[in-house]
């Protein structure tokens, strides 16, 4: 008889461990969505010409590298998504950074030769974010089930 009340008792509560892999797993899915929509929009605001973009608009892509480069991924440790272009050679170390916010950014050729260039801002990441963010609340309804 105590059997049967302690088996009805315990299915009244949560399974622990079934709701933390749903939460997990849910997570995972709706932070890489996001961060595919965001890489999307990024690579979008890239547009292809010859001259520079204006400051404070999106770069201009003259190789397709920078747009072709904007990745995403999920942080399973930190439960976040990290977005944005990879660096993909020493001699143009920094300069996707440089894009984003503005500075300086030493461009290097040949074995010592390099120069200093001073760049404003050409922000394609943060307005990215922004912009998909409204989408973020919308990816968690139903997300649990």
């Amino acid at each position: 008889m105590f059997d049967i009340h302690f088996k009805a008792a315990k299915s009244m509560f949560f399974d622990r461990s079934l709701i933390k892999t749903k939460v997990d797993t849910a997570t995972r899915k709706r932070l890489s969505k996001f961060g595919a929509y965001v890489r999307q929009r990024a690579r979008q605001s890239i547009r292809k010409r010859k001259g520079s973009s204006l400051p404070g608009q999106p770069p201009s892509s003259h190789t397709g590298l920078l747009k072709q480069f904007i990745y995403f991924g999920y942080d399973e440790n930190r439960r976040s998504v990290v977005i944005g272009p990879v660096v993909l050679a020493r001699k143009a170390s920094g300069i996707p950074e440089v894009l984003e916010y503005g500075g300086t950014v030493t461009i290097k050729w040949g074995k010592a030769r390099g120069k200093t260039v001073s760049i404003e801002a050409r922000p394609f990441m943060g307005p990215a974010f922004d912009a998909e963010l409204d989408k973020a609340t919308s990816l968690w309804a139903n997300a649990i089930r």
